[in-house]
């Protein structure tokens, strides 16, 4: 279908072979059939009927008999049936008639449903035809996209062919250019290399000369260095030996102040003996305030060394030196032993 027309298939048969005429004409046939079955047949005159006379009477009256004219009996029977088997034919043909109206509106049912079925095959036909030709069209667009697309490819391909043999020519210039220019370079660096050894060899022999001065000046001076370095060594030993003992008296004094403070706030249990020995790591901070406290070596009994603990734990700040030096080498994690009879 392409806008309000309508493509018809051609079934390949005459016209008047195909199933619509066929099917009219099979239709004539059967209603030339039934015409011809039809009985004609002419009506006969009615009989007259019989006279009958009668007369009003009143109601006291006695009614009198009828008189009717007399009849021939046989006659009224043959008419009767006559009458009833034209009355037969009658039924007869109007059957006849009403079933064949009825095969004719089959047919022609039958000739609609296959008018329809021919129609829709016509449409259907039509429809595949479309489809074919749609097929056909976008197959014919599809290898026109794709000759377009090896056309475009073709040309990108000759494009780049191109582009490639221009970057060749270019970059052989370029590496002719560059050949030249590194021989021109090559030149010009034999030249300076030449320049350059020549200045190097008097640089070379004007420091051999400085160097030689240079040693017999840094003899004299490593001479004379070396004597300084050795007051200066004995200077510091000195210094050293002062400043190892002025710590070590000053330890000495904050370590008796420590097992003083320790031994006031110590109360050993009253199950100690004299051999009880705990033994605690203490860990100090800077400002005196206890880091950590820990039991090296237990007592043997429980009540003994947490005593020992609680006595260092008690304390809010510990006597330590001002020099930290002093400090970190003595006071920032030391040992003390418990024992009732000494605390060392």
């Amino acid at each position: 279908m392409r806008g309000h027309e309508r493509d018809v298939t051609s079934t390949g048969h005459p016209p008047w072979k195909s199933p619509v005429a066929l099917s009219v004409l099979m239709h004539g046939l059967i209603l030339g059939v039934a015409l011809a079955g039809w009985s004609w047949s002419v009506p006969r005159d009615e009989p007259q009927p019989p006279s009958i006379s009668a007369r009003l009477v009143t109601q006291n009256e006695p009614e009198p008999s009828p008189v009717t004219e007399p009849t021939d009996q046989p006659d009224r029977d043959e008419e009767r049936r006559q009458e009833e088997e034209e009355r037969q034919r009658q039924e007869e043909a109007e059957r006849r008639q009403a079933e064949e109206e009825e095969r004719a509106r089959e047919e022609a049912r039958r000739i609609q449903q296959e008018k329809e079925r021919e129609q829709q095959r016509q449409e259907e036909a039509a429809e595949r035809e479309r489809e074919e030709q749609r097929k056909a069209e976008e197959e014919a667009a599809r290898q026109k996209a794709e000759a377009e697309a090896r056309e475009r490819e073709r040309q990108k391909a000759e494009e780049e062919k191109r582009r490639q043999e221009e970057a060749a020519r270019k970059a052989e210039e370029e590496k002719r250019r560059a050949e030249e220019q590194r021989r021109k370079e090559e030149a010009e660096r034999k030249a300076r290399e030449e320049e350059e050894r020549l200045e190097a060899e008097r640089k070379r022999r004007e420091r051999e000369r400085r160097l030689k001065e240079q040693q017999l000046e840094a003899l004299a001076d490593e001479a004379e260095q070396q004597r300084e370095a050795e007051e200066r060594q004995r200077k510091e030993a000195a210094a050293a030996k002062a400043r190892e003992s002025q710590m070590l008296s000053e330890s000495q004094k904050y370590q008796a102040l420590i097992r003083e403070r320790l031994s006031q706030a110590w109360y050993p249990p009253s199950s100690a003996t004299e051999e009880m020995t705990a033994r605690l790591q203490i860990t100090l901070l800077p400002t005196g305030e206890l880091a950590d406290v820990k039991l090296v070596s237990s007592s043997g009994n429980t009540a003994f060394d947490n005593s020992a603990l609680g006595a260092v734990k008690s304390l809010n700040r510990y006597p330590i030196p001002d020099d930290r030096d002093t400090f970190e080498r003595y006071f920032r994690q030391f040992t003390i032993e418990f024992n009732p009879r000494r605390l060392r």
